[in-house]
């Protein structure tokens, strides 16, 4: 049977557990520095945001693991406050609140991976792993998440002994661009939005085939720039701007560029989409800071408002002026906040896509 909420393809199986996406909470002060040191954070701000300085991707590209930790380790906490465990946007019917839709955005790329109980699978730039423990009770498999953030690992790891999901997932501290481990070594792999952080999409794509069985499913929701995009036009590329700088990104792939990179690397395309074209509610809402409030739907998403937004920027204000959230805090929410505003411009336009989604192959 066709199932509404799948994006019109069949019906999955349901959950065999409890969803184990997260509800956001408060800002956590204990971990606004990652694991950098808080008399650092300042110093580590002001070199992050030295990468963004100049439009060239150069620089970037050849520093992508500073620039990738550095922002993570800045960043986390404010990402836990806003989005909870799960880090990432998500297809929406109208009908649905955010959470909702985030736990069936799991579980439709879950259904693509044709896993069974008991079958490896590879979380690939995995966060604090809000999808890996959901994707684990939807599947019944064990999934290891892939990161090469120390601290988002410790987070991650306190959350599956806290959701008791310890036995069946685990992580690796490493980088994607060099898996350690051997080749067909996992059933299925996925990524939800982080290869864009990769500064080579070919090599990033040709480690994950390298450790995947033959015959075994790679699923993937990327950040991409679309075929609107106009390289010449200036507003275009101060978006472009915002979104690297926001977003710990090195640079900034075509959908185009992606899927000849997945098939250079060696996959067999069975699916692609762009899934904006099909949700009820646009892709940006959630960071929308003029949109409409709803508290008797979805109260806690008050803080990505425009009112909620000043709030908590303000909020670090003091708590930074005082001494209790670590220096460079201000300087953390800003850039936070320019990308949230780059995202929300590149969805308006239509130039910029957080939900290219593909299921390829690797050849038997």
């Amino acid at each position: 049977p066709i199932c509404p909420h799948c994006f019109g393809r069949t019906r999955v199986a349901p959950s065999k557990g409890p969803t184990m996406a997260s509800k956001t909470k408060g800002l956590n002060l204990k971990h606004m520095a990652g694991n950098l040191d808080s008399k650092d954070t300042g110093a580590a701000t002001k070199d992050y945001e030295d990468y963004f300085k100049e439009e060239d991707d150069s620089k970037r590209t050849g520093n992508y693991a500073d620039v990738v930790n550095k922002y993570y380790d800045l960043a986390t906490s404010f990402y836990e406050y806003g989005w909870g465990e799960s880090f990432h946007f998500a297809h929406r019917y109208k009908w649905e609140t955010l959470r909702e839709s985030t736990v069936r955005h799991e579980h439709f790329l879950a259904s693509k991976l044709n896993v069974k109980p008991g079958d490896k699978v590879l979380d690939v730039g995995c966060g604090v792993g809000g999808p890996l423990r959901e994707i684990a009770a939807f599947t019944g498999a064990s999934v290891t998440g892939l990161n090469n953030n120390a601290f988002q690992i410790k987070r991650g790891e306190e959350m599956n002994k806290a959701t008791g999901r310890h036995d069946d997932c685990d992580f690796i501290k490493a980088d994607f661009m060099n898996i350690p481990m051997p080749d067909n070594s996992y059933d299925a792999v996925y990524q939800i939005e982080a290869t864009c952080h990769a500064p080579d999409a070919v090599a990033c794509y040709g480690e994950i085939f390298r450790v995947l069985k033959p015959g075994g499913v790679f699923a993937s929701y990327e950040w991409c720039l679309t075929a609107k995009y106009d390289p010449s036009n200036s507003t275009h590329r101060k978006i472009r701007q915002e979104i690297l700088v926001g977003n710990g990104l090195p640079t900034a792939r075509t959908c185009d560029d992606v899927l000849a990179a997945m098939k250079k690397a060696g996959f067999q395309i069975l699916e692609e989409i762009d899934l904006v074209k099909t949700a009820d509610v646009a892709w940006y809402e959630p960071i929308d800071k003029d949109r409409s409030w709803r508290p008797w739907r979805d109260f806690w998403s008050f803080k990505t408002t425009n009112w909620g937004r000043a709030v908590t920027h303000y909020l670090v204000f003091v708590l930074e002026a005082v001494g209790i959230a670590p220096k460079g805090s201000m300087g953390v929410s800003g850039f936070l906040k320019k990308g949230a505003d780059g995202l929300v411009a590149g969805g308006k336009a239509g130039i910029y896509t957080v939900m290219y989604f593909t299921a390829a192959r690797k050849p038997l």
